[in-house]
Order: C-alpha cells, then sequence, then structure tokens
C-alpha cells in the first residue's frame, strides 16, 4: 500500500513519514529546526524537481495544525504585518523562477541566523511594521528557492518576543501563510501536485501526531531552557547551511 503514496518506494515512503511525525514533534518542543531537518532527510531521496512543493506543502500542514492548536498565543499584530510581505515575495518568486548562485544564499542566511542569536539587538525599528513586511517579502521569496526559510523567519519571530508559547505560535502562523504561497508558484510552474498528494496528505496526518506530542514537551520547559534550546537549535542550523554554503560554492 505504501508504494501508491508517491513515485518512490515503500520504504522510502515509511521513513519519510515517520521523519514527518519526528520533525513536527521537534518544531513544536524546540520552535524551529524541524522544517530544515526534514528538507536535508528529503533531498536524499527524492527529485530536485518535487523537492520544494512536496516539502512546503508537508510543512503547510505541520505549521498549520500548530498554529491551530496554539491560536490563543499567536501575536495577531506581526502576523497581519508578516502577510502582506508574504504576498509580495510569492509574486516575486512567481515571476523570477529563477535560482541564486549555489552556497551564496545559504551563507547569507547561516550569517544573519548567527548575527540574531549572539550578536547585539536589532534596531526597535528592524521589528516595527515597516520591518516585518519587509521580512516577509524576502523569506517567502528565499524559501522558493532553497525549500526552509525557517531558520530566518524564527530569527526575526526571536526578535519581538521572549515568551516560548507566543513565538511558537506565531512562528507557527507565520509560516503557514508562507508555505501556502508555494501551491501557487509551483503550480504556476507546472509541477504536478497529484503525483505526490498520498505522500503529502499522509506526512501532514503525521506531523499532527508530532505536534501533539511536541507542544506535551514545550509545555514542561521553562522559558530560560527553552530560549537556550532556541538560541542552540538555530546556531547548529546556521552552521550546517555554512557547511552546505561552502561546499556548493567549492562545487561551482
Amino acid at each position: 500500500m505504501l508504494e501508491w503514496l508517491s513515485p518512490l518506494s515503500a520504504g522510502v515512503n515509511l521513513g519519510l513519514v515517520l521523519l514527518s511525525v519526528l520533525t513536527s514533534a521537534l518544531s513544536a518542543a524546540a520552535g524551529i529546526g524541524g522544517g530544515t531537518l526534514l528538507i536535508i532527510a528529503m533531498a536524499q531521496v527524492m527529485p530536485a524537481t518535487a523537492l520544494i512543493p512536496v516539502h512546503g506543502m508537508v510543512q503547510l500542514g505541520s505549521n498549520g495544525g500548530r498554529a491551530v492548536m496554539t491560536w490563543r498565543h499567536v501575536r495577531r499584530d506581526i502576523v497581519a504585518a508578516f502577510l502582506p510581505g508574504v504576498i509580495l515575495g510569492a509574486l516575486a518568486a512567481a515571476w523570477l523562477l529563477i535560482r541564486l548562485p549555489y552556497g551564496v544564499l545559504e551563507l547569507c542566511i547561516a550569517a544573519f541566523v548567527l548575527y540574531s542569536c549572539w550578536g547585539p539587538g536589532l534596531p526597535q525599528r528592524a521589528v516595527g511594521r515597516t520591518g516585518t513586511v519587509i521580512a516577509g517579502a524576502l523569506t517567502t521569496l528565499l524559501s522558493s528557492f532553497v525549500g526552509a526559510s525557517g531558520p530566518m523567519v524564527a530569527s526575526f519571530i526571536k526578535l519581538g518576543m521572549s515568551e516560548r508559547l507566543p513565538r511558537v505560535a506565531t512562528f507557527a502562523t507565520c509560516m503557514s501563510f508562507q508555505h501556502a504561497t508555494k501551491a501557487f508558484i509551483f503550480g504556476f510552474a507546472g509541477f504536478v501536485f497529484r503525483d505526490w498528494l498520498g505522500l503529502m496528505l499522509v506526512m501532514i496526518a503525521a506531523g499532527f501526531a508530532g505536534t501533539w506530542l511536541g507542544l506535551r514537551l514545550l509545555h514542561r520547559v521553562t522559558d530560560h531552557r527553552f530560549d537556550f534550546l532556541f538560541k542552540w537549535v538555530l546556531t547548529l542550523l546556521a552552521l550546517r547551511l555554512i557547511w552546505l554554503g561552502v561546499e556548493r560554492l567549492g562545487a561551482g
């Protein structure tokens, strides 16, 4: 039965479904990291043409479920400012349909993440309405080309709030809107979503289970420990992006 989920083998499909549980739990408990881990794993077994659109739809389900489960904690003012940028970024991505030079983009994202974790704080205007619109546009555009913009969005969300539940809830809501645009972008580009529909739906369902497990763990973690974990997960992901960027620059 599992072989009918996608063009991949039954064993690979099962592995991706189980990984969806794990990565959704990680994102719910640590606030970030699941989407990036998932796309790195998917890149090992999926064709490049399907990687970003399939990952985007799975992450839409995972983040959407987390946003629904934590809706009382969502910072609606940040989401309202983020959404216009998402729309602008999606329109730009659908028009450009290009990739930036291999390696350069990963290094830029990693530098931003490391700065947000360990550098001096950004001025308050960076998290104001204009800064939020710009962040929404840029991260949506980048997400369409590299798949996982979560570390960059999470870094921005981190600047605007300190409590763990509003941070997780607001991040999930912003990412839900961002991933939703990929249906438009890649549908416009001609990607056939129905070939991967079974796998996407089962991975989304598995993601709901992972989110439930992760949120149970989140409620047991203090704000101080959560901030420590959140910062170090971001840092490790940034180091991974640096490694990947250097590799790609060398290959290019």
